[in-house]
């Protein structure tokens, strides 16, 4: 769901940097240093995954997102995980854009923050590996769709006549958040069982532990 340089008008990049500066920054305040490991190696997942499997769609393309699993792990931090992904993306391969780095970040990292809001609570306390999978699952299809939403908004922004990008990479994207959905539920159901201290991410010192 990279929109690439040079398709986003100025003022739609514009707002699409400005809408991810915050969540950037909230992501940048919480991420301890002990967890920054963990946000590497997050970002390094996220750099590889949107590489090695993609369909080109014109100005955009459909590819894996993992927004769940890096909400899940990251919570706030999958913002600047995100960031740090897309910009080596651009800079070293030209996938997605410069000036289009703010619109990407906000549509893939936005919605992997709402999963943790929505689910990361849940899952800590969940001691059942099936209802974990589950949670992991829904994680994984809700971020994924909500990106998809962004995305779609975004390129119908940027002009109508986009709009067939987004009729043709409707059926591919319901495929692949299924997809992503399951490897998401079979990520954290083993995580649950084998590490489930790995989804305490931080949240805001305001708001305690999160949900």
């Amino acid at each position: 769901m990279h929109i690439s340089d040079g398709v986003a008008p100025i003022p739609v990049a514009v707002a699409g940097a400005l809408a991810a500066l915050p969540g950037i920054a909230a992501g940048l305040k919480v991420l301890k240093e002990e967890r920054i490991p963990a946000a590497a190696l997050v970002s390094s997942v996220l750099f590889l995954s949107t590489l090695l499997v993609r369909l080109p769609l014109g100005p955009s393309s459909v590819h894996p997102l993992l927004g769940g699993l890096a909400g899940l792990l990251l919570g706030w931090s999958a913002m600047p995980a995100f960031l740090i992904s897309l910009f080596l993306q651009a800079l070293l391969f030209q996938f997605g854009g410069i000036t289009t780095l703010g619109i990407n970040t906000f549509v893939m990292g936005m919605p992997a923050v709402g999963v943790y809001l929505l689910f990361n609570g849940r899952i800590r306390r969940e001691r059942d590996t099936r209802k974990a999978f589950c949670l992991g699952a829904a994680a994984g299809i809700a971020a994924y769709l909500a990106s998809f939403v962004l995305w779609a908004g975004a390129l119908l922004l940027c002009g109508r006549q986009l709009a067939a990008i987004v009729a043709i990479a409707f059926l591919p994207n319901l495929v692949l958040a299924a997809a992503e959905g399951i490897f998401t539920g079979f990520i954290v159901s083993f995580l649950a069982r084998v590490y489930p201290a790995i989804f305490g991410a931080p949240a805001f010192e305001a708001e305690g532990e999160g949900l």
